[in-house]
C-alpha cells in the first residue's frame, strides 16, 4: 500500500542559491525540486555590474520578471534584434519560446529582479542558443 503525501506550505530561504545555464545566479527558489511546485517556478535573479546572461529561450514556458533594484536590458527576438530597457519598479514578459538575452548595462550598480515562470523545474525549459550569443 502506498502512502500518498499532501502538498503544503514551504518556506524558502532567499540565501539558498544556484548558478543557471543562462550564465547568471539565482536564489529563493519556489520549483519542484525545491517545493514539488506542479506549475510555477519562482527566483530571485542576480545581474551583478556589467553581467550578461547566455542567449537562452523557455521552450513552451511563458516568463514573468519584477525589476527590483537597478536597471537591466534585453535583446530578444528571433534573431535578438529587438531590445528593451527596464527599471526597478517594471514588469517584463517574456513569451514562451522567446530568444532573449538580458543584461545589466552598469559599470557600478547591480540590479535584482524576481522571476517566475510556467515550468515548475528550475532549468529544464531553458535552451541555450550559442548562435545568437556573438550577435550581441
Amino acid at each position: 500500500m502506498t502512502t500518498e503525501s499532501k502538498p503544503t506550505c514551504h518556506l524558502i530561504q532567499t540565501t539558498e542559491h544556484f548558478h543557471g545555464k543562462q550564465g547568471l545566479d539565482y536564489g529563493g527558489a519556489i520549483s519542484t525540486e525545491s517545493v514539488g511546485s506542479q506549475a510555477i517556478c519562482m527566483h530571485i535573479v542576480n545581474f551583478p555590474p556589467k553581467a550578461r546572461a547566455n542567449a537562452h529561450l523557455h521552450e513552451d514556458h511563458e516568463t514573468a520578471i519584477y525589476m527590483l533594484q537597478g536597471h537591466t536590458n534585453m535583446w530578444y527576438g528571433e534573431n535578438l534584434e529587438e531590445h528593451m530597457e527596464a527599471k526597478a519598479g517594471d514588469f517584463i514578459y517574456i513569451p514562451a519560446g522567446m530568444p532573449h538575452l538580458p543584461y545589466n548595462p552598469s559599470d557600478s550598480e547591480p540590479a535584482m529582479a524576481v522571476l517566475s515562470r510556467t515550468d515548475p523545474n528550475e532549468q529544464e525549459s531553458v535552451k541555450l542558443l550559442p548562435e545568437l550569443d556573438s550577435l550581441r
